[in-house]
C-alpha cells in the first residue's frame, strides 16, 4: 500500500467514525433520498420533519396541533439518538403561511423555553412537502 493509498484508507476510516445516520421508529420513515438524521463528531443534524405520525399519516388539526407533532418528531428523533431538545442549539421552521407564526410561536416556546431557547430562522416559503403548513429542522449536540 502506497502512502497516498493509507492516507485515503485512515480519511475513510475517520470519516466513518464522524458521521453516523441515526434513525428513529417513532417518526415517518424518509420520503424521499435523505436521512431522517445524521451525526457529524457532536453535532446531530435532523432533516425537516412534517406533522405526520410514525406511519406518515398526516395530523389533524390546526397550526398549533401540527407543530406540536413536528417538536414530538424531533423530540423522538433526539432522545432515541442520546440527546434532548435542551442540547439544540439551531431551528429552521418553514411555514406555508407566515400569518400562523404566532400561533406556532406558542406551541415552540413549551418546547423551548427563552432562557435556553436555540438560535431560530423563519421563513414563508411557497409550498411543503404533502401541503402541509409546518416544517421544522433543527441541529443539536450530543452530550
Amino acid at each position: 500500500m502506497t502512502s497516498r493509498e493509507f492516507s485515503r484508507f485512515v480519511q475513510k476510516l475517520i470519516f466513518k467514525k464522524m458521521k453516523t445516520i441515526l434513525k428513529s421508529s417513532k417518526v415517518p420513515p424518509p420520503i424521499g433520498p435523505y436521512s431522517v438524521a445524521v451525526q457529524a463528531g457532536n453535532f446531530i443534524f435532523i432533516s425537516g420533519q412534517i406533522p405526520a405520525d410514525n406511519k406518515g399519516n398526516l395530523v389533524q388539526g390546526g397550526i398549533k396541533e401540527q407543530t406540536e407533532r413536528v417538536l414530538e418528531n424531533l423530540k423522538a428523533i433526539l432522545e432515541d439518538n442520546g440527546s434532548s431538545m435542551a442540547n439544540v442549539v439551531k431551528t429552521t421552521v418553514f411555514l406555508k403561511d407566515m400569518n400562523d407564526f404566532t400561533a406556532m410561536n406558542e406551541v415552540y416556546s413549551l418546547y423551548f423555553p427563552s432562557d435556553n431557547a436555540p438560535a431560530r430562522s423563519a421563513v414563508q416559503v411557497g409550498r411543503l412537502p404533502k401541503d402541509v403548513p409546518v416544517e421544522i429542522e433543527l441541529i443539536a449536540l450530543k452530550p
